[in-house]
């Protein structure tokens, strides 16, 4: 059996000899769109498989006690996977991977290439309400991060590779390559520069022909628009914009709010037992909200909002009252949110992109079937509505607005509702934005300053790594040294010109420079009458290794004017940062960066 380490060597040479590195790039997109393409569809129809195996027979005689129960199933059987098969921490999708990109320079795990894929289905397919778009995007960056790592590629192009997939991903599920790179650009933050834009277009044209040709012609939404865009509809499509960013509001705030709630019980048993039993709860009385909940958008978009709202106990009434239908679809939009927050936070896996559509698609419903039905002798397209409610909620909870308008547009054929998608999606998102400063993707990175943006400088001092700044060859001094004691156990014996002074515990006190001592540190009568504690002083300022982050850092060195700054940890004296070390490593990792 030949030797794979001599195989690599050989391949290194031969892909040195005949391609550039950009050429290579190019190359490596198309497989990763593939890779990305086919992992999407295998999460798709893993997911569906189960559906109708769940929704055979069994389902139909014993309907609602089913849906009560499958939930729970489902995130046991995840629980255990994650306890027995894959015993690591899968995290929230897209969140972890943007947090691999900004402080892992986009080193992701193996295992995570193979652990969503097999949870998400379970979770999804027994009842769970989220979404497959996240674990599908977490399985191609994953994918795309050990492809890169196994060519050798530089920290840059493994980003853009993730971006790639990710893009792949969104271009598979969706069959919209457009807006799968614009969604890798907004969210993921990469350069829209030649260098990344042809690598992001081949990834997504490449994933999309895969989705064709394991699918077909098969699409999410089947639809075509049937009502143009008028100019007597703009006040209520502005109305719909900020109906869209209350409902965003909403979406976020309750999110953080169940996910806190959860987060203070210990026991992932108790978790789980929980919220199976309040997803459970909630799929008995709204079927909808059982899994993603497409075919509910494609019954709204259709028309038949009886079969969108599903087989409910009391749907003789529902039937003969159109202001029932409207609670209840406005039930779906607000409990969307729970049951979707609940399943995250019971231990499920998903992702929150397509949870947004089917609540913006049934808040469009609503708005247009309550202006409908109000007597005011005028009228509004439902369908039109219902998709523009889907693209109000994308920017405003995803803080993704160009994503949501070209992503509808391109799925449904609506490039005539351009004027409209972009003024719904324009008002959710600022109005949303100045409530909730991030997405749910980003809120907890931003917090920690760990979230990548398009700003490049924030960006490079968030990827440096302050440990590594760190120097530890300052010989430390006590305040009770005379100082002889301190000439002869410090300042012979070390290549500085700082001293730390701490105590016995290590404790930080403050520092002494050569300078202070020059004018007495030959005189041999002051050997024994002066210690370090009359000659101490306070450091310009102190760096808390836990709490100061890059750009508190880089504040402090500007603000003191100071050289060296000393790194206190778990509050003892851990070091020094110099402004040389720190500028080089900032130049080093700015280069990285830059295309």
């Amino acid at each position: 059996m030949p030797d794979i380490k001599k195989l690599r060597r050989r391949f290194f040479k031969w892909r040195y000899k005949h391609f550039t590195t950009q050429q290579f790039i190019y190359s490596l997109s198309i497989l990763v769109g593939f890779l990305a393409g086919l992992g999407t569809v295998l999460i798709k129809n893993l997911t569906h498989f189960i559906q109708s195996i769940l929704q055979g027979k069994m389902i139909v005689d014993y309907h609602h006690s089913l849906y009560f129960v499958f939930p729970l199933i489902g995130l046991v059987l995840v629980f255990l996977i994650q306890k027995y098969l894959i015993p690591k921490k899968i995290g929230h999708a897209i969140p972890s991977t943007l947090f691999s990109l900004s402080k892992r320079k986009g080193l992701i795990e193996r295992y995570k290439m193979y652990a969503s894929l097999i949870t998400a289905p379970l979770t999804v397919g027994f009842g769970g309400s989220v979404g497959l778009q996240g674990p599908a995007i977490s399985t191609g960056a994953a994918i795309a991060s050990n492809i890169a790592q196994f060519f050798h590629t530089s920290a840059r192009n493994r980003t853009l590779l993730i971006g790639c997939a990710s893009a792949g991903a969104v271009a598979s599920m969706f069959k919209a390559p457009i807006a799968a790179v614009i969604f890798a650009v907004e969210i993921f933050s990469l350069d829209l520069a030649f260098a990344s834009m042809i690598p992001l277009l081949l990834a997504s044209v490449s994933a999309v022909i895969t989705s064709y040709f394991f699918l077909g012609s098969e699409v999410l939404f089947r639809f075509e628009i049937q009502d143009k865009f008028s100019m007597h509809d703009l006040l209520f499509y502005v109305v719909l914009g900020i109906g869209s960013a209350i409902a965003s509001v909403y979406f976020s705030k309750m999110y953080f709010w169940i996910t806190g709630l959860f987060d203070k019980i210990e026991s992932s048993v108790k978790r789980l037992l929980i919220g199976g039993v309040i997803i459970g709860v909630l799929l008995f009385f709204i079927p909808p909200l059982y899994g993603e909940g497409f075919e509910l958008i494609n019954n709204l978009l259709a028309g038949n909002h009886l079969k969108a709202i599903g087989d409910i106990p009391f749907i003789e009434v529902v039937e003969e009252n159109i202001w029932l239908v409207i609670m209840l679809l406005f039930g779906i939009t607000v409990f969307k949110a729970v049951a979707m927050t609940v399943t995250f936070s019971a231990g499920g896996v998903g992702g929150i992109f397509i949870p947004t559509l089917v609540m913006g698609s049934a808040l469009g419903n609503v708005y247009a079937k309550i202006v409908n039905n109000l007597g005011w002798d005028m009228s509004i397209s439902e369908s039109n509505f219902t998709l523009i409610g889907m693209t109000g909620l994308m920017a405003g909870v995803l803080h993704a607005p160009l994503t949501a308008i070209f992503l509808i547009a391109e799925i449904t054929g609506g490039y005539e509702l351009f004027v409209p998608l972009m003024i719904v999606s324009a008002i959710s998102f600022s109005m949303t934005r100045y409530y909730v400063s991030n997405s749910i993707y980003t809120m907890e990175l931003a917090k920690k300053g760990e979230l990548l943006t398009h700003d490049k400088d924030k960006n490079v001092l968030m990827m440096m790594q302050k440990g590594k700044l760190v120097e530890r060859d300052f010989i430390v001094i006590k305040p009770d040294y005379s100082l002889g004691e301190m000439l002869n156990k410090a300042v012979t014996k070390s290549k500085r010109n700082i001293f730390p002074v701490v105590n016995d515990e290590n404790e930080f006190l403050g520092i002494l420079l050569l300078d202070d001592i020059r004018s007495i540190m030959f005189d041999q009568s002051m050997y024994d009458k002066i210690h370090v504690e009359e000659l101490m002083h306070s450091a310009p300022d102190i760096i808390f290794y836990e709490r100061d982050n890059m750009s508190v850092i880089m504040n402090k060195f500007k603000e003191t004017g100071a050289w060296n700054l000393p790194v206190v940890k778990n509050g003892i004296y851990h070091g020094f940062i110099s402004k040389s070390k720190l500028l080089t490593a900032y130049r080093r990792q700015l280069i990285q960066v830059t295309p």
